[in-house]
This record gives C-alpha cells, structure tokens and sequence, in this order.
C-alpha cells in the first residue's frame, strides 16, 4: 500500500505531472530544462524530482555536473499508467503550451540555462548558443 500511496503522491501535483508530461515528449531532459520549463528554484525542483524518483515512474543519471532524468519505461506495472497519462496530456491545452515552451527550451545548451537561472559566476566563459538570443 506504500507503494501505491507514493506513487499518487507523485502524481498529485500540477508540476511533477508537467515534469512527467516532459519527459514522456523528451524522452530525456536535464535539471536545468525541467527548473526552467517549471520555473521553480533549483531546491523546488530537486524535492519535486525526489518525489517522482521514489515513486519509480523517474530515474536520473549524472553527467559531469549534469543531472538528467527519464521515465522508467522499464517498470512493467506503469506501462499501462503512462500510456494513460500520454493519452490525457496530449490533450490538454496546458500541456500543448508546455510541449511548445519546451520546445524552445531545449534549444539551448544547458550551460545557458544554467548561467540564466544561476548567474554569470555558473558557467565562465560561454555566451549562449542559439544564435547569440537571450532567455
């Protein structure tokens, strides 16, 4: 019953389903992304990714200083949830908007990302990538 408990837990807010609903478009995303598609604070979006890690829908892997998350596709006993979820997402209209922001957030390096939401003293040295635009 933990198990289910957590798992509901994980789905019961707007962000992490915004976070699932990402990553099922993606396949694959950075902390960096995902703060900013949310935009929440750094901390705001580690406890979020906390709660979808101990659900089992979530899994990350670091890369250097880089953290990136994807679905657990895996997890036979959530494959019939996912593609209910998928189903309802690709539906609403929230969603739709955050598919398109998201879009447009990936387009940067992560890098980029980092040096908007942290600051110059994040990333030395780099300007952005996506034809010299500003976040």
């Amino acid at each position: 019953m933990n198990k289910l408990a957590t798992l509901f837990k994980a789905l019961s807010d707007r962000n992490r389903l915004r976070i699932l609903s990402a990553l099922l478009k993606h396949g694959e995303l950075c902390a960096c992304q995902l703060t900013e598609l949310i935009q929440v604070t750094g901390a705001t979006a580690s406890r979020h990714m906390g709660v979808l890690i101990s659900s089992g829908l979530v899994d990350s892997r670091k890369d250097g200083r880089w953290v990136h998350y994807r679905i657990r596709r895996e997890q036979a006993d959530f494959t019939v949830l996912l593609g209910w979820i998928e189903s309802q997402l690709s539906q609403d209209p929230n969603a739709m908007l955050d598919a398109k922001m998201l879009d447009e957030i990936t387009s940067y390096e992560p890098e980029d990302l980092c040096r908007k939401q942290r600051g110059v003293e994040c990333c030395t040295g780099k300007t952005l990538t996506n034809q010299g635009d500003k976040l």
